[in-house]
């Protein structure tokens, strides 16, 4: 008894982490330790000698487990001095300047245009970005041969030649929400559809995924002149101008008729927009009234309903509001870029209160 004593407690006094304490526990009290065998010789002795040894094995055990659960101690203790020494801090000293987070320019636009579009009665309709063919193209009245459906424009997902369901494709324009929110809610309605949509196209003004935003109205009287207030309404709240000029332009859509190109009069002085007044027009969106078909590709019945339908890249008016100058740099992620054009994460955009900074 008196060699494992003189065996593992200078060993345990040794150890230097608790690695090393568990394998002396192992081979000291473990299943198959050397104090554990020796209990087991217990049973082969005669009772008067049992009684003698069992308590000495016992008092053994336990001398061990203590000096190990002792060490344990004092090794944990050593680690806290060393990290409280290591994580010591001078409380005294300047603090350093708080970085914080920006909201992205897209993010903020999309909440402004939200607000205004709220504060006309249009609420926000949202729908997948995958979609069926049917949806993107066929039940907006565009036909199988229009150039926009060309897989040079279109992202269309992969699918096995023996796969008879509908192509799908990457949306590329948020009007699908518009046929699945007629088919959901019916008519009348008045609702708008931001979100990403993707196309086959890439410079300083094009990016294969960029933002949009689209308007819809319906009701039983509504007509050209309804969409002109709510454009005047919004190119004035959104600008944060008095006055605007539009100038609308007829122009062919598939899903609209008749269709219009809507411009403002707006001047450039030193690389900046200024809207609403000047001699030059700058094109900002597509409107025009929504095309029978679509109304019956939604389950609205033309006959008795009516409206007017428009879109606008969220993008292209972010870079006009605030001169931004390249689209790219939306999606670069480069932090400078970021704290530059970035907002506040508690500027919340309200027509109260402000729009912008």
């Amino acid at each position: 008894m008196d060699d494992l004593k003189e065996k593992y407690l200078p060993r345990i006094a040794d150890a230097l982490d608790e690695a090393a304490l568990e394998d002396i526990r192992l081979a000291a009290v473990g299943k198959k330790g050397e104090v554990a065998l020796k209990m087991r010789e217990l049973g082969q002795m005669d009772p008067t000698e049992r009684q003698i040894k069992g308590p000495i094995l016992n008092a053994l055990k336990n001398e061990i487990l203590s000096a190990i659960a002792a060490k344990k101690a004092g090794l944990a203790d050593t680690a806290l001095d060393a990290r409280l020494r290591s994580e010591w801090l001078d409380v005294t000293l300047p603090t350093r300047t708080r970085r914080r987070g920006t909201i992205h320019p897209l993010s903020q636009v999309t909440e402004e245009v939200t607000a205004i579009f709220a504060e006309m009665g249009f609420s926000v309709a949202e729908g997948p970005r995958i979609e069926t063919d049917w949806y993107n193209f066929d039940a907006l009245n565009i036909p199988s041969h229009h150039p926009a459906r060309a897989e040079m424009d279109t992202f269309y997902l992969n699918r096995a030649a023996s796969d008879d369901r509908p192509p799908h494709v990457l949306r590329t324009h948020t009007s699908p929400v518009q046929i699945r929110s007629m088919e959901s809610t019916g008519a009348p309605t008045r609702i708008i559809c931001p979100g990403g949509v993707y196309r086959a196209d890439y410079d300083q003004t094009h990016t294969p995924m960029f933002h949009q935003v689209e308007g819809l109205a319906i009701d039983k009287d509504i007509s050209m002149a309804n969409l002109k207030w709510v454009l005047e309404e919004f190119v004035k709240s959104y600008f944060e101008v008095d006055d605007v000029d539009l100038r609308f332009r007829a122009s062919h859509f598939p899903f609209t008729e008749p269709s219009a190109e809507v411009d403002i009069r707006c001047s450039w002085e030193n690389g900046n927009l200024k809207v609403g007044e000047g001699d030059d027009w700058l094109e900002i969106l597509g409107s025009g009234m929504v095309h029978p078909k679509v109304l019956q590709a939604g389950g609205i019945n033309p006959e008795e309903w009516q409206g007017f339908a428009f879109g606008m890249g969220i993008d292209r008016i972010a870079m006009l509001k605030y001169g931004i100058p390249d689209l790219r740099a939306f999606f670069d992620s480069d932090l400078r870029w970021l704290r530059h054009y970035g907002f506040e994460a508690l500027d919340v955009p309200t027509l109260h209160s402000g729009l912008s900074r």
